[in-house]
């Protein structure tokens, strides 16, 4: 397992569909500012619209292009026209999957909105290192034919609405929040941060033996070595990639591991410790507390998994 895929399970990283919609001729859709620990995104399965968000250059999608704003930012989705010209859509709620369209006749845009959920405490791990938009090209990543085969299987499952559809599509939308990741990822213009770590092929490598054995009295020698670095070429671009030093990544990591412990409900809160690193419980709820904003018990309280 990779660095990106393991930090993914421990910020719980969901992905759920609320409305298809079918619109034609003018339009404007207008989306408030979500939840705590939600991300809205938007998939075109078909025709074009523009995204417009306060302080942001308005964004141009297309078919296959897929849209997350991970801040939750308010924004608007419209045909481009003037709002004195947007038909007001109705909403079908007689389905598994809300409807939402202006016409019986066919339509301009065929549009998936939906949302990515995150753990309560994930903000440090991925979403702040995020910029307010991700616009991702598919086609452009994943080639024609792939975009096809994503965004027809995509219209398929919430056409038909077979049993099943749902949790199929719940899988394919947290895939869509994967591959958001890769394309920012590659394009470099990440600031530092964890995630900017998890992205550079050794210093990943060095994430990922943290996660995997977060007891380990881990040093910078030691994390060198994982990287197949020399001590003073890993210090300075783990410094570069991450602005934050070794240490502090190993603490981030070890509470988040320990909420997800402590989710699962299966330890006590001395052997969570003893598992992530801590010969005292005490040290160990403290380090909690300043990193997690709450204690130990509270979070497993506030957090355990049904």
């Amino acid at each position: 397992m990779d660095a990106l895929t393991r930090v993914l399970e421990l910020a719980n990283v969901q992905g759920a569909l609320d409305v298809r919609c079918y619109l034609a001729g003018g339009f404007s859709l207008d989306h408030e500012d979500a939840l705590p620990g939600e991300a809205p995104f938007h998939l075109v399965l078909a025709g074009a619209a523009r995204l417009e968000l306060p302080g942001h250059a308005t964004v141009d999608m297309a078919a296959g292009d897929l849209v997350v704003l991970p801040q939750g930012t308010r924004h608007r989705v419209h045909d481009g026209g003037p709002r004195s010209a947007a038909v007001e859509p109705l909403l079908d709620h007689r389905g598994p999957l809300d409807i939402k369209r202006n016409t019986l006749g066919p339509a301009d845009l065929d549009l998936l909105c939906g949302r990515f959920t995150f753990a309560p405490d994930a903000a440090r791990l991925l979403l702040n290192a995020l910029p307010e938009v991700l616009h991702v090209k598919l086609a452009d990543d994943h080639g024609l034919p792939a975009l096809e085969a994503i965004v027809g299987m995509f219209r398929n499952e919430v056409t038909r609405l077979e049993p099943g559809a749902l949790s199929v599509v719940t899988a394919l939308t947290r895939a869509l929040f994967v591959f958001a990741l890769r394309a920012h990822l590659r394009q470099g213009t990440l600031p530092p941060s964890l995630l900017s770590l998890m992205g550079d092929p050794r210093l990943g490598n060095a994430v990922l033996a943290m996660l995997r054995d977060p007891s380990r009295e881990w040093t910078v020698a030691t994390l060198a070595a994982e990287a197949a670095m020399s001590r003073a070429t890993f210090a300075r671009h783990f410094e570069a990639k991450g602005k934050i030093p070794p240490h502090e990544v190993l603490t981030l990591l070890r509470m988040h591991l320990a909420g997800d412990l402590l989710r699962r409900g299966e330890l006590t809160a001395g052997a969570v410790a003893d598992r992530v690193g801590y010969k005292s419980e005490s040290a160990f709820g403290k380090t909690f507390t300043r990193v997690m904003g709450t204690t130990p018990a509270r979070f497993r309280r506030d957090n355990q998994l049904a």
